[in-house]
Parts: structure tokens; sequence; C-alpha cells
């Protein structure tokens, strides 16, 4: 099949273009190399997908001529492209132009085709606010922007599937590590700052924060679970995660673990919109299309610490 996946050159979006390759399918791969963090890390990726025959195109969904790099016969897209994270330095503005108005811009594009890619939104435990911890069933309370954003573009692609005009799910993902991840994510930091001697800022009352930490690929296994199970998918929402809580605390304290050294925490004030726990219920992913996470937090940040100590030199 002829596959897009959108904001291939981050974190989770170039472990899913790598994955489906793996699988044989013809993967077309899009990014806008946005300067949120920085652009040589996804350049590295990028680099990466390229060693294996995949070609990331730089498009931005929200100026960009869209048909000019999306042609007709896609079979499916997995859209990862967004405004990541809770950002005291993103505006409003950042995060509706490119979590919702690309979304937008993409739907109006493939109203336009006679053959309609099966539309994969990946969403976020943020859509349910504070407190992650509800089933696909329960309304979700977004105390950020980038939730509120997130939920927005999702029901945008699901209004179009409700109205027939394509096909399409949205996964909501919990609190995603492995090797990759962002460098403003919890363990990239974390593994940094231990290694190369760097403070840790701690925002207070965060250490007690509970999360559903998932590994990356743990998560492709059920993003990728779409393909063949379209009819099933089809108009449904599924949380993605393990169902294994631990606390940043512990996290903190495994990371330590496997590097054999402290990291220097600095106190810093409460982060406004950041969730006090994530706990994913993923009965449904697990009932329909056989989701089973299955790898350890310490297993997981092995790997990650691996990844981190062969490219350290270019954070």
């Amino acid at each position: 099949m002829k596959v897009l996946v959108t904001g291939a050159a981050g974190f989770i979006g170039s472990h899913t273009a790598e994955r489906l390759h793996e699988m044989g399918h013809e993967v077309f791969a899009l990014d806008n190399f946005s300067v949120y963090y920085d652009v040589h890390l996804k350049e590295l990726n990028a680099k990466s997908l390229s060693e294996k025959g995949i070609r990331v195109e730089k498009v931005d969904l929200r100026t960009d001529d869209l048909s000019l790099f999306i042609k007709e016969g896609i079979d499916f897209i997995f859209h990862f492209a967004a405004q990541p994270g809770i950002s005291q330095t993103s505006s409003f503005e950042d995060y509706f132009s490119n979590n919702f108005f690309g979304t937008q811009r993409l739907l109006d594009l493939f109203e336009t085709f006679t053959h309609k890619p099966f539309f994969v939104n990946i969403a976020t435990s943020s859509i349910y606010g504070l407190y992650a911890t509800m089933t696909e069933d329960e309304a979700p309370e977004p105390a950020s922007w980038y939730g509120v954003t997130k939920l927005a573009a999702e029901q945008l692609v699901l209004a179009y599937s409700r109205r027939g005009l394509l096909k399409g799910t949205s996964f909501r993902l919990y609190s995603v590590y492995g090797p990759r991840e962002r460098p403003d994510k919890l363990y990239t930091r974390l593994i940094d700052c231990g290694l190369n001697n760097k403070p840790f800022p701690l925002y207070e009352g965060s250490e007690k924060h509970l999360r559903s930490f998932t590994y990356v690929q743990d998560i492709v296994d059920g993003i990728v679970s779409a393909i063949g199970n379209e009819e099933v998918c089809n108009g449904e929402l599924f949380n993605l995660g393990t169902e294994e809580e631990n606390t940043t605390a512990t996290g903190i304290a495994t990371v330590e673990e496997i590097l054999g050294r402290k990291i220097q925490i600095v106190n810093m004030p409460v982060r406004p919109g950041d969730q006090a726990r994530t706990s994913a219920n993923i009965d449904k992913a697990r009932r329909l299309l056989h989701y089973n996470p299955q790898t350890s937090l310490k297993k997981g940040l092995e790997a990650q610490v691996k990844w981190f100590e062969k490219f350290r030199d270019q954070f």
C-alpha cells in the first residue's frame, strides 16, 4: 500500500515510518522541520529514514500547496504533524495553526480525491485534562492549549468520518519515551543532565505525578494495527499506552540506576496545565485491535540511554 506519514522527522513519526517500510508499504514522508527544537535532531531522523529508502519532503501543512506533494493513490495517512507539548514560549496561534488548521487543510485536499485514504489521526492523553485516567467514552476536559487544539483536530477528522466523506480513526497516546525522544521531554533531558553533569529542572510537585510511560515501539504496534482493521477503527477513538504506572520520581531513580550516577535536581515553580496523572485504559484497544504493550520502563530506558550515548555530541 501507499502510505503517507506527516511529522515523519519527529520522534514517533520517524519510528512509525520505519515500521511501515519494514512491513512492505511504500512510504511517503513529510515534515516542516519546525524550530520548536533543534532542527539538526530532526535532520538526523530524516537521514536515518533516507538510508532506508524513505525520503522526507519539507512541507508546511499550513502554508504550502499540498497538492504539489500529496497525490491521488494514497491508501493510508498517519498524521503526526503538530505543535507538541506544553510550552510557555508557544502561543495559542502556534497550537491552533499547526494542530487544527494544518489538519483541516489535509482533509480539504483529501475531499477532492476520488480515492480517499484512511485517516489515522495521532492525538494525545492531554485531551483528557489534568487526570487522564478515562475511557474513550468519557467527556474530555483539556487544560492546555495543546490538549484543546488536539481535541479539536481529532473531532474534525471524526466529523469527516461521521459525514461519510472519508474513513478515519484517532489514537490518543500516553507519555511516549524511547530513542529519538524530543530534547524537551522528560527522559532525554534526564539522560542529558546525568551524562553531561547538568542540573535537571524539576517542576514543583511533579515528582509525585503518575504516568503511563510507554515505550515507543509498543506505541507503534498500536498505531500500525489500524491497517487491516479499517472497519473496526472507522469513526472510533482508541487509547494507546501501557497500564503500568510510574511516578516521575521512579523515572528519575531508574535513569540514575542505569547511568550509575545521581542527577542534580533544581526545583522550579509549578508548570500550568501539566497533568497530575495519566493512566492508560486500553481495554478497547486490547479487545478490538489485540494491542498488548510489553516493554518495562527499565528495559525501554536502557535502549534510550544507548541511543543517547551514540548521539550525545548532538545535544
